[in-house]
């Protein structure tokens, strides 16, 4: 065991580690944004340019973020401390701490609206969306609900939490969306839908779909925040980074795709535009719902799966600072998880508020409250992170020492592919330092609208 392990935690399996750490990259950007931002660019000609920058962009970021994780055993502060201390540098590991804590914030408030739609849909006169979010206690109510399942879970700890939590929740995540997919594909026309999403239009596929799939891809995986860190501290020097990211990628699209494979096949049988935007999963889809059989029932499954998704989102939102706090303060788990719950739980009541029940909290600078925080947070912060620790770990703890630590539990680095004079290890660091820092930079361009 490693050493501190006993105070900090570690996973007690490679799966529980795997379903934690997708479960924490798989949540309302897989089931509930990437159909529609795939609807808004082209469908399956979206699809396939999310899928070249999955691959060649995320998961080379992935394997620097596990690594630099696993290497110091800490936090996102505390990692950056242990290899530069009393640098600035560490700032970075601020900035992924607060990242955690703010998208926490209004991350719960859609999160707290997704477990009321469980309920909403059942009710014979439900009310319109633009009412049910502008419902102070409602949505207070929900956001404090769903903010306590998490605190719940991560109080547990570890194993004892996180990781039996996930076990559970992922698994019955699958069974859902597998169940709904069945229904949505045997609807007549749902053939159209199919092809949408599977049959691609290479003449579709513009610079602004290169744009939005390579900023779904980045977001979608929780990259930027230092997640993947704090969830790489608690691995075993046996475990086999390399082939954990791969499956925890790979899990996280193919969520995404069974996302697409749920919802379009329905959206076409039943004649609703697939560019319906952001008000696909909760205007569109309701109405859709009722105009099938069993759709209250139906709908009520797929609110329970967008739930479960976006808790074990929450859960790894919530570690983060957790980690931090139990790292470099001592304080005390089962405290601290408490703690940072009450200030999530704080800061979410002006996101929860904008959506109409407070006027001025609906217009700031032409944004309201949440959408400001998902500006600030889950756009500039998540892409400004990302970008800074790409050129920490390429550029000041250095490609090769992270290439160290990746080749432990793994013989894949030391490798050289398909006869070339390169190994797998020279071809990452190549990527690592040069094109993950320029494509996730032409993202943070993108946030601010530089492409227009």
């Amino acid at each position: 065991m490693q050493a501190g392990a006993e105070q900090r935690g570690q996973w007690s399996s490679k799966i529980g580690f795997i379903f934690a750490a997708a479960g924490s990259a798989i949540g309302l950007g897989n089931i509930w944004r990437f159909p529609y931002v795939a609807g808004e660019n082209g469908g399956a000609a979206f699809v396939l340019v999310y899928l070249a920058c999955v691959a060649l962009i995320c998961l080379p970021y992935m394997f620097a973020e596990l690594a630099l994780g696993r290497n110091t055993e800490k936090n996102p502060v505390g990692a950056i401390r242990a290899i530069t201390p009393r640098s600035l540098w560490i700032a970075i590991g601020i900035l992924g701490v607060l990242t955690g804590v703010f998208i926490l914030s209004f991350y719960a408030v859609v999160a707290g609206w997704t477990f009321g739609y469980i309920f909403k849909l059942f009710l014979t006169e439900p009310t319109p969306f633009t009412e049910f979010i502008a419902s102070p206690w409602t949505v207070i109510g929900l956001t404090a609900l769903f903010i306590l399942f998490t605190v719940l879970v991560v109080y547990g700890g570890v194993s004892n939490g996180i990781e039996r939590w996930s076990k559970l929740l992922m698994p019955l995540l699958f069974i859902l969306m597998i169940l709904l997919i069945i229904r949505s594909v045997t609807l007549t026309g749902a053939s159209a839908g199919l092809e949408f999403l599977l049959k691609p239009d290479f003449s579709k596929i513009t610079g602004k779909t290169f744009l939005a799939a390579l900023g779904q891809a980045f977001f979608s995986l929780s990259l930027g925040m230092g997640l993947m860190i704090t969830y790489g501290s608690y691995l075993s020097k046996k475990d086999n980074v390399i082939t954990s990211a791969l499956w925890i990628a790979s899990l996280d699209t193919l969520v995404a795709m069974l996302a697409g494979l749920m919802i379009f096949p329905a959206l076409f049988a039943l004649g609703k535009a697939p560019d319906a935007g952001p008000a696909l999963v909760f205007i569109v889809l309701p109405e859709m719902f009722r105009e099938i059989p069993l759709g209250n029932l139906i709908g009520a499954a797929f609110f329970l799966l967008l739930s479960i998704a976006a808790l074990t989102s929450t859960i790894s939102l919530l570690e983060v600072p957790v980690a931090y706090l139990v790292d470099e303060k001592r304080w005390k788990r089962k405290y601290t998880v408490w703690v940072v719950g009450a200030f999530a739980l704080l800061l979410a009541i002006p996101s929860a508020l904008s959506q109409g029940a407070v006027g001025w909290l609906g217009n700031i600078g032409g944004r309201d409250f949440l959408s400001l925080m998902s500006f600030l947070w889950g756009d500039i912060s998540l892409a400004l992170g990302g970008l800074l620790l790409t050129i920490y770990i390429g550029w000041v703890w250095g490609v090769s020492n992270a290439a160290e630590e990746l080749a432990k539990g793994s013989t894949f680095f030391k490798s050289r592919p398909f006869g070339l004079p390169f190994t797998n290890a020279q071809i990452w660091a190549f990527f690592i330092r040069y094109v993950c820092p320029v494509f996730i930079f032409v993202v943070l361009l993108n946030v601010f609208g530089v492409f227009g």
